[in-house]
């Protein structure tokens, strides 16, 4: 699909700052009125000159989302709605931004959406996209097809955003000169958690780790953040029952009296839950033996965008979207809008389209993008990073926002959340 296109307006201060028009001296009393009509010709007609150049240079900078069909989620509570088409929403409102800006700049964007069946082939629909002549794509994929599409030989001359793939392996050892990450990794994500539980003097934790790969992945970027901010992980188990069916009369009955038996370990500070697929995190609140908080995946949880932050004009935003779109904003929303975003703030900086010219820029220290966040933010150089505060949440209130104080950096703060440059084994790069 194509999103709709907002044609460029003429801004009118633009075309008169700095001309040069008849002076209208005191004693020329006579003659000052027959001035006029000279003055609104010459104005008529820079408008109309400039309106033929803004024609001519206009600007339709398109920008693909490449997503494919994944197993419907249904969430713990029904409270949470079903999302089917998250990232893609957040596309579109960035294209709207953009092309509010645009109306200044002539410049105009156009969401090009393709989603793909699972067992179609998101190598064929790139190629397919590069073909039409976009150079410019949000990825909205697992790792392994991202890396896929990034040593593609049509990539090479494209930039690609990940707004999707949390995988630390992306930003250590799987670098690509043409991919940047919008979503952030989850050493970011638990860095951002561990801050403000050393802030909090919780120590000591309780870890439990879901079935599946992706629990496995955040459990060791937690493990990273315990010891890299002076945390003890005092117990570790596998959370292995299988979801039930809890809406039936004794479901709650049977996780009450699981979980009380699973969580019977010695003292600890705080129950971390890693539950990426979201199965059972859900279900340790209010339910372990011994009166604990809950943190990581569920109950304290660190994330890039959330729909109880509110600070920093956030509020107007989040009305903005739910008002178009009936539901609130996504991590993977958030990550998307900050794709399309950076893309128009490079573009309208550089007056380009071109990816190497864009990637050039936002990677340079001249570019900051305005996030909602209370502190602009920018890229890490050597991995293609998004640099941004995180987060920390319960389910209807905003508990803190990382890095928190006290950790220092000599650069910014900001890069005491997640792999630093010397953590890294990737270098600074520029595409092409």
């Amino acid at each position: 699909m194509e999103f709709a296109i907002t044609k460029p307006k003429l801004n009118f201060p633009d075309l008169v700052q700095g001309a040069v028009l008849p002076s209208l001296e005191p004693d020329d009393k006579k003659k000052r009125f027959h001035r006029f009509p000279v003055i609104l010709f010459a104005l008529l007609g820079g408008l109309l000159l400039h309106g033929a150049a803004s024609a001519a240079a206009a600007l339709n900078i398109q920008i693909a989302l490449l997503s494919m069909e994944e197993e419907r989620h249904i969430p713990l509570s029904l409270l949470e709605p079903v999302i089917d088409d998250t990232g893609q929403m957040g596309a579109e409102q960035g294209i709207r931004d953009n092309n509010t800006t645009g109306q200044f700049t002539g410049q105009s964007f156009t969401l090009v959406a393709t989603k793909i069946d699972s067992d179609a082939s998101p190598l064929e629909a790139f190629v397919k996209l590069h073909e039409q002549g976009v150079r410019l794509f949000l990825v909205n994929l697992p790792a392994d097809r991202l890396i896929e599409i990034a040593d593609l030989p049509q990539a090479k001359e494209s930039l690609l955003f990940n707004i999707a793939a949390r995988d630390d392996e992306l930003r250590t050892r799987l670098c690509r000169p043409n991919l940047l990450h919008t979503i952030p990794s989850r050493a970011m994500l638990a860095d951002a958690l561990a801050q403000y539980l050393t802030w909090k003097r919780w120590n000591e934790w309780f870890l439990v780790i879901g079935r599946h790969p992706q629990d496995k992945a955040y459990a060791e970027a937690l493990k990273r953040a315990a010891k890299r901010f002076g945390h003890k992980i005092v117990e570790t188990r596998e959370w292995t029952f299988v979801p039930g069916a809890r809406r039936t009369d004794s479901g709650h009955t049977r996780e009450q009296e699981e979980v009380n038996a699973f969580t019977q370990v010695g003292d600890y500070d705080i129950l971390i839950v890693a539950d990426e697929r979201d199965e059972f995190g859900e279900f340790l609140n209010y339910r372990s033996y011994l009166p604990r908080p809950v943190g990581g995946s569920h109950g304290l949880s660190p994330a890039a965008w959330s729909a109880v932050h509110e600070q920093w004009g956030a509020t107007q935003f989040q009305r903005r979207f739910h008002e178009k779109n009936g539901r609130w904003m996504s991590d993977r929303d958030y990550s998307a809008w900050l794709a399309v975003r950076t893309i128009g703030e490079a573009a309208t900086r550089t007056a380009s389209d071109r990816a190497e010219q864009l990637k050039r820029y936002i990677s340079s220290e001249d570019f900051n993008l305005a996030a909602f966040k209370g502190r602009p933010v920018t890229y890490r150089d050597w991995n293609g990073q998004l640099r941004q505060p995180l987060l920390l949440t319960s389910p209807r209130l905003m508990i803190s926002v990382s890095p928190q104080k006290g950790f220092l950096h000599q650069h910014t703060t900001l890069d005491t959340l997640g792999f630093d440059r010397a953590e890294s084994r990737c270098k600074k790069q520029q595409p092409g």
